[in-house]
């Protein structure tokens, strides 16, 4: 069964973060995310979370985009026990990490050294706090000119070597499509470094039916290799949000 998770960051604009959860019961899913934490209220998170009964699946870690940087590794160890301390408050067990853009005039192979030394520093920080960090590669053609992260190859390789039950790829479908397609294979490949999905429609970045992505067979190639993480809703709707997402679930029935 694939397990559902809303990005409330994209969805119901004219909503506050309370209402937006609340929107995600009312519409039947279970679980929920957002980017930034220290834009909102985590106390009144929490208390709205708990009384719907949902799971805040993940969120992402402060500072973020900054791994490719100079000279903040201490900057980034606060700031992760910080957002580790949240996740815990929250009852979140995935943080998600982004690598910042390429360095002008340095190459792949020093800027990867570096961010592989950050990430080993952090992984030990994220296994004594129980939690995930995921990884997340991000296509730099349409909507992150100069990311320095794109391919799910390399991110594999980075996870690989960092060896931490505490780091994982967060495999973005629109994202990969965009920068090198191939979904379906490259989810079967990496499935076992894989600690979180997001989804939305190519080209567009919009709702998942209609574009050139068959995410009703991409979720069941996920179901298939029983994966039991979440798969994050993270798109921009060009229809009413509650009617966009609730065509989600025709893509999971059985």
């Amino acid at each position: 069964m694939i397990n559902l998770s809303v990005c409330i960051e994209m969805f119901w604009r004219n909503l506050s973060v309370e209402e937006k959860i609340s929107k995600v019961k009312e519409l039947g899913f279970s679980a929920f995310e957002f980017w930034s934490w220290k834009n909102k209220n985590v106390e009144s998170i929490k208390k709205i979370k708990e009384e719907m009964g949902l799971t805040l699946s993940a969120f992402c870690m402060e500072p973020n985009f900054c791994l490719t940087s100079d000279g903040n590794t201490e900057e980034i160890k606060e700031g992760l026990r910080e957002s580790i301390k949240i996740a815990s408050y929250l009852e979140c067990k995935r943080l998600i990490v982004t690598t910042g853009n390429l360095i002008y005039g340095e190459s792949f192979e020093l800027t990867r050294r570096k961010v592989v030394k950050k990430l080993k520093e952090m992984a030990k920080i994220a296994e004594d706090g129980n939690i995930i960090l995921v990884l997340e590669p991000l296509n730099p053609i349409v909507d992150h000119p100069g990311y320095w992260l794109n391919k799910s190859n390399d991110a594999a390789d980075i996870v690989e070597e960092v060896n931490s039950p505490s780091l994982k790829i967060l495999f973005d479908i629109y994202h990969q499509q965009v920068t090198e397609g191939n979904i379906i294979s490259n989810i079967n490949k990496y499935i076992s470094l894989i600690g979180h999905f997001h989804t939305a429609g190519v080209p567009g970045r919009n709702e998942l039916i209609g574009g050139e992505l068959n995410y009703k067979n991409i979720f069941l190639a996920i179901e298939k290799l029983n994966y039991q993480g979440f798969v994050g809703l993270e798109f921009k709707s060009t229809k009413e949000d509650d009617v966009a997402l609730k065509e989600v679930f025709t893509l999971v029935e059985k």
